[in-house]
């Protein structure tokens, strides 16, 4: 079993930033940042593999959103930079410890965090 913690949400005006962290209890092969708004689907906004540091980004974050990882503390980050009111979401962490888990680039979901909220403001 693999416990995540997230934590960095918040409220912020169009424009802003926010990081967002995720601590993992145990081993993990990749894991990521999705994100949902009500009535719409969980979508995948950025994954990474934990050992290369490979990182794959949804088009809509290119450019804007960072993911990345501290490995010593097993912490995963999610930068977001020039935030847009589009953005608002709850945003997810999921983790996956087997290469069979983790689909072009983000974990299929073994294990999730309990979410944390982002809202931008125009």
């Amino acid at each position: 079993q693999v416990q995540l913690v997230e934590s960095g949400g918040g409220s912020v005006q169009a424009g802003g930033s926010l990081r967002l962290s995720c601590a993992a209890s145990g081993y993990t092969y990749c894991m990521g940042w999705f994100r949902q708004t009500p009535g719409k689907e969980r979508e995948g906004v950025a994954g990474i593999y934990t050992g290369s540091g490979r990182t794959k980004y949804a088009d809509s974050v290119k450019g804007r959103f960072t993911i990345s990882q501290d490995k010593a503390k097993n912490t995963l980050y999610l930068q977001m930079n020039s935030l847009k009111p589009e953005d608002t979401a709850m945003y997810y962490c999921a983790a996956d410890r087997w290469p069979w888990s983790c689909s072009g680039g983000y974990p299929t979901g073994d294990y999730w965090g309990q979410g944390t909220q982002v809202t931008v403001s125009s």
